[in-house]
Formats: structure tokens, sequence, C-alpha cells
């Protein structure tokens, strides 16, 4: 069964966040490490995994992606400190 993700990638001082869905994270933040990304993501070197949601079918995952990004700034940080308080990188380099 496959599973899908939506994530939240930041920089190191957490001025930018950016959200992504994908069906393989480890793959997706392989290519944002190595700036093969969006432009986006390597303009503002993000690639600190900071949160993620897994999903069973992509409609839902999408939606929930739409979803986060609609929100503001300060929405997404609360999204990322209630389960990530110390914002940690959660899928280290390696």
């Amino acid at each position: 069964m496959r599973e899908y993700y939506v994530y939240l990638l930041t920089n190191k001082r957490h001025t930018v966040i950016y959200t992504g869905v994908t069906n393989d994270l480890a793959r997706r933040l392989f290519q944002h490490r190595q700036k093969k990304g969006g432009r986006f993501t390597r303009k503002y070197q993000l690639h600190k995994l900071v949160y993620f949601e897994v999903f069973a079918d992509s409609y839902n995952a999408i939606s929930r992606e739409k979803q986060i990004k609609a929100g503001s700034r300060a929405r997404k940080e609360r999204l990322i400190s209630a389960a990530n308080p110390e914002w940690r990188e959660l899928l280290p380099c390696g």
C-alpha cells in the first residue's frame, strides 16, 4: 500500500516555511538537499524537515497540503511547534 506525505521544510534560521506533498519522503528530501528540488527550496535553502503527516491516498494528502498552504505563517508555526516544539530535524541527512 502506498503512502503519501505532506511535509514542511524550513531553513537553518527558520525564516521561511515550505509546504510540499510526495509519495516518497526520503527521496524527496534527498532531492531538496541535493538542490534538485524546486527553485523556491533552492533559493531559500529549505531542507530541514520539521513536520510531516502521512496519508493513505493522494486526494487527502493534496487536500491537506492546500489547507496548510492557505493558512498563515503563524498557523504553520503552531502546527510545527505542537508536534516538534524544538523544530528538530526529523529526517537527518545520511
